[in-house]
């Protein structure tokens, strides 16, 4: 049972580190160098000079090398195919580390029944995964020099779903709650399941951000162009185009977001203080607290210096691991499922006793 929970916390280690490599590929607009997909021969990259030659002649091709590279050295087209590369290779490692195990733990009969369902649906959805990451790069390839935002928000989504999952599995394998450990109150339950919520559609907002370059615009904080709401928030027509066009209201919107989470994680932790809430749980709650802290700070400052690289993957690195503590708190305040389920049925049973 252990070796199955490290096994899924390695295959979680390296989906966390994949958003890193895709935050670098994003940044330094490597992600349509590679202008074909090759699912099953992709792994080894362009080894002869007429390789070479071959393959920048199809990013050649694309809108991005015609309207912003034009006239890009080969020596210049190897740095940013690198990263696109190593991006869908490591994608493949990912494939291979968790495909390989889950056979053979199957086999050897060591995943219990309950958690079967889950793994085969966590396999699926890492194939998927890959379709998506293609879908995506597909976008960029006419008349526009990145991937669409909305499918950059869907790759981005669902990578940290399945981070979440995986944590989720590993999490139950590795640190499972003790039995017997009752639940906090379904009101305080709530509230961490709001956090976590909002964590993730903060991070999806931020899809919108890195797709747009909108941290490219109004590097000031807390004001916008003096203001709190940027003057040009509603200039694109019709209205609703703004959510995801228009560069400022879209920074405007990841700000906003990430305001509402620091006051619902604040929320959260303040109501903590009055909960009879075992060591863990409470530790949890501190925990992503803290990170919140951190990610806010982080996101300020990438904002501030014109999102440098560096900045820029911590600031993603730093979603990430709130995401994974914003569950790692739903673990803990859910306590064990039998207490947690006699718990929920009492409030009800007291009402029938009394009527």
């Amino acid at each position: 049972m252990r070796a199955v929970g490290i096994w899924l916390g390695i295959c979680a280690l390296m989906v966390f580190i994949m958003m890193q490599v895709g935050a670098v590929t994003r940044l330094t607009e490597s992600g349509l160098s590679m202008a074909e997909w090759r699912p099953l021969i992709g792994w080894l990259p362009p080894i002869t000079q007429a390789e070479w030659e071959r393959v920048f002649a199809l990013y050649r091709q694309t809108s991005q090398y015609q309207l912003m590279n034009e006239g890009m050295a080969l020596s210049e087209f190897k740095t940013i195919f690198f990263w696109e590369y190593f991006h869908r290779l490591w994608g493949r490692l990912i494939g291979l580390v968790y495909a390989l195990p889950f056979f053979f733990f199957l086999l050897r009969g060591w995943i219990p029944q309950e958690h079967k369902k889950h793994l085969w649906i966590l396999l699926v959805l890492g194939g998927l995964q890959g379709v998506i990451g293609w879908w995506m790069v597909k976008s960029g390839f006419v008349d526009r020099v990145e991937v669409s935002q909305y499918r950059l928000a869907v790759h981005l989504g669902m990578a940290v779903f399945i981070l979440g999952y995986l944590f989720w599995m590993a999490f139950a394998f590795l640190f499972p709650v003790e039995e017997g450990r009752k639940p906090v109150a379904r009101s305080f339950r709530r509230v961490g399941a709001l956090a976590h919520a909002v964590i993730f559609f903060t991070v999806v907002s931020g899809a919108f951000v890195a797709g747009l370059n909108a941290g490219l615009v109004y590097n000031e904080w807390p004001l916008m162009g003096g203001g709190l709401v940027p003057e040009d928030y509603w200039s694109e027509s019709p209205l609703w185009l703004n959510l995801f066009e228009n560069v400022s209201a879209v920074q405007f919107n990841h700000r906003i977001m990430a305001y509402i989470t620091t006051a619902t994680v604040a929320g959260l932790w303040i109501w903590s203080r009055s909960q009879d809430l075992a060591p863990r749980a409470r530790l949890s709650v501190n925990c992503l607290s803290a990170m919140v802290a951190i990610q806010v700070a982080l996101g300020i400052a990438t904002l501030l210096h014109f999102v440098p690289i560096p900045l820029a993957v911590a600031h993603q690195a730093g979603a990430g691991l709130t995401f994974i503590l914003s569950l790692w708190v739903l673990k803990e305040l859910r306590g064990d499922a039998k207490s947690r389920q006699k718990a929920d049925q009492t409030p009800s049973l007291e009402k029938s006793t009394a009527g």
